[in-house]
């Protein structure tokens, strides 16, 4: 496999790896979480079980949004001079690995991965699906690209709550069955928290980098002082929402036995910075999985 240096001081990285990579695949529990918990508590809104060709095409299209989101950002931060100085994982564009056009072509390539999983879903579920879906790769471009993107503008929170909590989790339950349940929502509210709670780890840990390049997220609105607050909320209000779960479906409370993984990210966002936020990015990620997998098994027996 051909390889390609990622900077001084550093080993060589294959052609796949680097893509890989530049998908940034500990993100994509943001994706599958929302399928699983979703395509649970679809399973329980009408007699038959779990169609499981739709909830594999809705993992399809939630992955493949995530993926070329995380390109789409690479690209437009890579460009606009934002990912120069940054603390976190490699980034293709800004790194000179892969040059703008590739990092956009890939993005673009993974939406229309996606779409094509979504239009097989709308022939079955609703062809209003592709409104939804067009919505997502929009959200996904625009957070970062874009003449004004949101995500400079202290509304990436917004939209990584609708889009990875609601939109994600209601929809993967609406396809099982064609059906809207009160519980679909109740379970979104955990699952899109935790996510914005993802994002707020990964701000802080890029506070003072995306300040200097006039990245406007909420968290450098807010201020370094006050910014910690933000993920403490997130991460605490997802927990007691699992509550309004437990009062739908009790077997949901299961989820709460995730709660010890809180404490360690915690502690760090209280009294850390810049790289040293690393470890609590990586922390909130299992927190994420252990909620949705006990979310998932609580609602399923």
């Amino acid at each position: 496999m051909t390889g390609v240096s990622a900077g001084a001081g550093t080993h060589p990285i294959g052609r796949l790896r680097l893509w890989v990579a530049g998908a940034r695949p500990r993100t994509l529990a943001a994706a599958w979480v929302p399928v699983a918990v979703g395509t649970a508590a679809g399973r329980l809104s009408a007699p038959g079980g779990v169609a499981w060709w739709r909830a594999a095409a809705a993992l399809v299209v939630a992955v493949l949004v995530q993926v070329g989101t995380n390109y789409a950002n690479d690209y437009a931060d890579g460009v606009r001079g934002t990912d120069r100085d940054r603390v976190g994982p490699l980034r293709l564009t800004a790194s000179g690995l892969a040059s703008p056009a590739r990092v956009r072509a890939a993005a673009l390539v993974s939406f229309a991965g996606a779409a094509g999983a979504g239009l097989a879903l709308a022939a079955v579920a609703g062809w209003w699906l592709v409104a939804v879906g067009l919505s997502c790769f929009a959200a996904g471009w625009f957070y970062t690209g874009g003449p004004r993107p949101y995500g400079y503008l202290g509304l990436g929170e917004v939209f990584v709550f609708v889009y990875f909590g609601l939109v994600a989790t209601v929809g993967s339950a609406f396809v099982q069955h064609g059906r809207f349940s009160a519980l679909a929502v109740v379970v979104s509210v955990p699952v899109g928290l935790l996510s914005v709670g993802l994002l707020e780890a990964n701000n802080l840990r890029d506070l003072d980098a995306d300040r200097v390049a006039g990245k406007r997220t909420l968290a450098v609105r807010v201020g370094a002082a006050r910014a910690p607050w933000l993920y403490l909320g997130a991460v605490g209000l997802a927990l007691a929402s699992v509550g309004l779960v437990g009062w739908l479906r009790p077997a949901g409370l299961l989820a709460l036995a995730a709660a010890p993984l809180a404490v360690g990210p915690c502690a760090l966002v209280r009294c850390r910075r810049g790289r040293d936020l690393v470890p609590a990015l990586a922390g909130t990620g299992r927190l994420q999985v252990a909620v949705g997998v006990l979310l998932t098994l609580g609602l399923a027996l």
